[in-house]
């Protein structure tokens, strides 16, 4: 459920589709800088009804996805 969420946010801010998006796909290759990785992840949390505090660097999709599902017990 993590990734569907940060796949289809990453989609809606690259006007992608988000079977392009991979776990290893970096967000350099997407040309998402770390403003709109807060971004999504502020956009995130109202999805997931959770507070997630970005206190680590994530370079991949599937490092954001670890990320969030370690904080929020998923």
């Amino acid at each position: 459920m993590v990734f569907e969420a940060i796949a289809e946010l990453i989609a809606d801010h690259n006007d992608c589709d988000p079977s392009e998006i991979k776990m290893e796909t970096t967000f350099q290759e997407l040309g998402i800088d770390s403003l709109d990785t807060v971004e999504m992840i502020m956009q995130l949390e109202d999805k997931l009804d959770k507070e997630i505090e970005l206190d680590t660097k994530v370079e991949t999709v599937g490092d954001l996805v670890k990320f969030v599902e370690e904080k929020c017990g998923e």
